[in-house]
């Protein structure tokens, strides 16, 4: 559903994403894991048209993502952090939504199991955290994308708005959609994630299923099977050094197209 292809990003003498190739495949779920600075919301940013790589290409679907930003249309983001304008009130913010991605078929199943309604006269800056989350996961699955990029989704919801938004994310799933999802809670990623791109260091070191990741590494749970990688990580080369990068980055295994679905 989203190919990077060689993507390659720096800032300055910082190499921040190295060679990254990733084929994200249909109707599965995957987590991009990968410690602080790993490059994993550049990549985010790269697939959304927010920045732009050094060198490579991204699709969507058969699409390339260029400048002119029309493949964003298949698209749902849900940031880490949402930032509203905080002078309208929730229902001027669905309505604006609604102007800028019009569809007669909207998907307001979040918007019904979170309550939202009733908070549609509020101002945005009255609506504590939580709340704003719900705001936040509601707008992104509104316009039905088929591709869903959801960074920590989680963060900030009680346990049951946690678990409503993860079943979402299940059937999304079931319908055949695609999601991309970030997160550093193992646990979550371990319910919902079919695949795992584990990007350390601007590099992919891992991208397989869950199930291979944890054959490979001999671990029973994703959290010890992440932590194994990092401890066996090899090192790559800063701008600076000298010697062929492509000659220290670890092999990559694909992600194969007949992985099946975690239930």
């Amino acid at each position: 559903m989203i190919t990077f292809d060689s993507i390659r990003k720096s800032y300055g003498v910082r190499n921040v994403l190295r060679d990254v190739s990733l084929g994200v495949r249909p109707g599965t779920v995957t987590g991009l894991v990968g410690p602080n600075a790993s490059g994993k919301t550049t990549l985010i940013k790269i697939a959304l048209g927010l920045t732009r790589a050094d060198t490579g290409e991204v699709h969507v679907g058969h699409v390339l993502a260029d400048p002119g930003g029309a493949y964003r249309e298949r698209i749902g983001y849900m940031p880490q952090i949402a930032h509203f304008p905080e002078n309208l009130r929730v229902h001027d913010l669905f309505d604006l939504i609604g102007e800028l991605r019009p569809s007669t078929d909207r998907d307001e199943e979040l918007l019904r199991a979170f309550q939202l309604h009733a908070e549609f006269d509020r101002k945005l800056v009255t609506l504590s955290g939580g709340t704003r989350q719900k705001v936040n996961a509601a707008i992104a699955f509104l316009a039905r994308p088929d591709l869903l990029i959801l960074d920590e989704p989680t963060a900030g919801l009680d346990p049951v708005a946690s678990g409503i938004l993860k079943q979402k994310i299940r059937t999304v799933r079931d319908e055949g959609r695609t999601v991309l999802i970030t997160s550093h809670i193992m646990s979550e990623l371990e319910e919902l994630a079919d695949d795992i791109a584990f990007l350390c260091d601007g590099a992919l070191q891992f991208t397989g299923s869950v199930d291979a990741l944890l054959s490979d590494t001999h671990e029973v749970r994703l959290e010890d099977a992440i932590a194994s990688l990092m401890r066996k990580r090899r090192p790559i080369p800063s701008a600076g050094d000298s010697g062929d990068e492509s000659a220290d980055r670890p092999k990559l295994r694909l992600i194969a197209g007949t992985a099946g679905k975690r239930s």
